[in-house]
């Protein structure tokens, strides 16, 4: 069985924004707009990403 892997991009960025999402942004690595990283698709990125979804853009 494969690991399945999403594409995580940071198109807006996290000053101004409350600092649970802020924490949320760094626990993930991204730092920088139009960073990209790449992460397993589990239960739990895509919990963090529900929380910041308007912050960033996914690939699968």
């Amino acid at each position: 069985m494969s690991v399945k892997m999403i594409r995580i991009t940071l198109r807006h960025s996290g000053i101004g924004r409350p600092p649970k999402h802020r924490r949320t942004l760094a626990s993930m690595g991204l730092r920088k707009i139009n960073q990209t990283i790449i992460r397993q698709d589990t239960p739990e990125m895509r919990g963090m990403i529900r929380q910041i979804s308007h912050l960033v853009e996914v690939q699968e």
